[in-house]
């Protein structure tokens, strides 16, 4: 039953006789009012407003305010020290009396009011600048590391120790990539590196990279892992060429067939067995203490990008990481990278003496191998660098009686 209230023929109130009869609904109101109401109903769904969250809610909204007024202020600030520094200066010339003498003693008064008067438009500009900078670099700091992201220091029993030189100045970033993800088929570790070198190769990173990190856990073969990595770059390099421009590299001339990326694949078991698929890119070497030799010195297949994969990606098996042995992973700017002479950097050497007096040490490895490369070319390389130091710390295994036990350092 609906009744209609007399008295009120411009706005009636409906009363619905129902299982709520102390409910009423208003008639027609306005997209506001409803609004309104519904904030009263979430807030008395809250619980009572007492006077500690009044006043939190109040300290929240005063701080909000006053962080989003800073921007205009500061923006207010930039402009108008500028515009008051240039209104002194036009006073003093046009109403000083001092400025419109002619003398030897008024010149250098004028001379020197306007000397402070750009000295200080150069500091505010200055200010202004270094401080945007500040802003930009965070900003970029925290994309690329969202991009190319720290990995831990231990992994599922491997300690594990990476960095990247980018060739463009203040870029911590290139062309240069590398992954490690504990995945129930082992630990599962990517090195590549794109073509060209420097911020113009960031889109390519960013494809392979996010593809191995889903594809990495998704695939139980290497293999597949690597057919996803291709389709990826595959399908970048076609949105690349669609909208006109090359994807990879610093060359603007480049076409997307030109493009590629040379990435090794590892897959590191329980038990120190290593599996590889390498497609144009250096072996990693093998790190024991004392002594430094190549991992495998079979042929790779061709870089991902200008050829097909083959029908079959038998991974590459490369023996077992045995407890207390290392891996050094690397692009090739470590191995082509030169000093003022054209010399190339010893790369063999260096790995041998940061392991000649003791254990291998992930982190100490990477610093010498990084101090000696800065050294030998000045501390400007041509390329990008990337370095990844693996090191099995896990216990050794034994088969005693049909189970298998770990021994325990005493």
């Amino acid at each position: 039953m609906i009744r209609i209230k007399a008295g009120a023929p411009r706005r009636a109130t409906l009363q619905t006789h129902s299982r709520n009869p102390a409910r009423a609904v208003s008639g027609p109101r306005s997209r506001s009012d409803r609004l309104r109401a519904g904030l009263r109903r979430a807030v008395r769904r809250r619980g009572p407003r007492t006077g500690v969250a009044r006043e939190d809610r109040g300290r929240r909204t005063r701080r909000v305010l006053r962080t989003s007024g800073r921007p205009p202020l500061r923006r207010a600030l930039n402009l108008g020290l500028p515009a008051v520094w240039g209104a002194l200066a036009i006073s003093y010339k046009m109403a000083c009396p001092l400025a419109q003498q002619h003398g030897l003693g008024a010149r250098i008064a004028t001379s020197a009011v306007f000397f402070a008067v750009g000295a200080g438009l150069i500091l505010h500009v200055r200010r202004v600048l270094l401080r945007e900078l500040r802003q930009i670099r965070r900003v970029a700091g925290a994309a690329q590391s969202v991009l190319l992201r720290p990995l831990p220091p231990r992994i599922d029993g491997l300690d594990i120790a990476a960095a990247q030189l980018s060739a463009d100045h203040g870029a911590s970033i290139g062309g240069d990539l590398y992954e490690a993800v504990a995945t129930e088929h082992g630990v599962r570790v990517v090195m590549g590196d794109v073509r060209g070198h420097g911020l113009g190769a960031i889109g390519t990173v960013a494809a392979v990279l996010g593809s191995f990190r889903e594809a990495a856990h998704d695939e139980p073969e290497l293999g597949g892992v690597l057919r996803r990595l291709d389709r990826a770059l595959a399908r970048h390099l076609r949105e690349g060429e669609r909208a006109g421009h090359s994807c990879a590299g610093s060359d603007p001339d480049g076409h997307a067939a030109e493009e590629f990326v040379t990435v090794l694949l590892l897959e590191i078991h329980r038990d120190g067995g290593v599996h590889a698929l390498n497609c144009g890119h250096p072996w990693p070497y093998l790190l024991t203490a004392g002594r430094v030799r190549p991992l495998v010195r079979a042929e790779p297949l061709p870089p991902l990008g200008p050829f097909p994969l083959p029908s079959r990606l038998p991974a590459e098996p490369c023996g077992r990481l045995r407890p207390g042995e290392g891996l050094f992973l690397h692009t090739d700017g470590a191995e082509d990278a030169r000093d003022a002479r054209g010399r190339f950097f010893p790369l063999l050497p260096a790995l041998a003496a940061a392991v000649r007096d003791g254990p291998v040490v992930p982190q100490a490895v990477l610093r010498a191998v990084f101090t000696g490369l800065l050294r030998h070319t000045g501390g400007r390389p041509d390329d990008d660098v990337a370095l990844l130091v693996l090191h099995n710390d896990r216990r050794p295994l034994a088969l005693h009686q049909g189970r298998v036990t770990q021994h325990v350092p005493r």
